[in-house]
């Protein structure tokens, strides 16, 4: 809420936060520049990203560190195929260019990533990369 003080008169205006898809549209602006400092300022300081095959990453730094190691292992972009909102929460199904699909889950708080969930296939990804399968 800010309040404006015209003639000694208060005037109230609401101040509209981003909608968790707005949000969720410049995570996926940064990613695809593979912007890791734009990134990061997209998460709470503590903010939790747990792709599912794998264990979670708590807080920005680490997360930080994450998408560091992964956009120097690998090239990835990702194309929207759908976003969804539900309260607090932004949906998104993708694709990327060599047809590995997936959808992610985040929730937003004070237009800042608190949670995100991803959910892919792991081995078609390394696959596709020509990463290395760890058994």
């Amino acid at each position: 809420m800010i309040v404006i003080v015209a003639g000694g008169v208060p005037r109230y205006l609401a101040v509209m936060s981003e909608k968790p898809t707005d949000v969720l549209r410049s995570w996926v602006e940064a990613f695809n520049r593979a912007d890791v400092e734009a990134l990061a300022n997209l998460y709470h300081e503590d903010a939790v990203n747990h792709q599912v095959m794998d264990d979670p990453v708590n807080g920005r730094g680490a997360i930080c560190e994450m998408f560091e190691r992964e956009f120097a292992a690998a090239e990835m972009t990702c194309m929207v195929e759908k976003f969804f909102e539900d309260g607090e929460w932004a949906i998104m199904e993708w694709r990327d260019p060599l047809g590995l699909r997936g959808c992610g889950f985040f929730q937003i708080r004070d237009g800042k990533i608190a949670v995100q969930r991803g959910y892919w296939d792991k081995l078609t990804f390394l696959k596709q990369q020509g990463l290395p399968i760890k058994e």
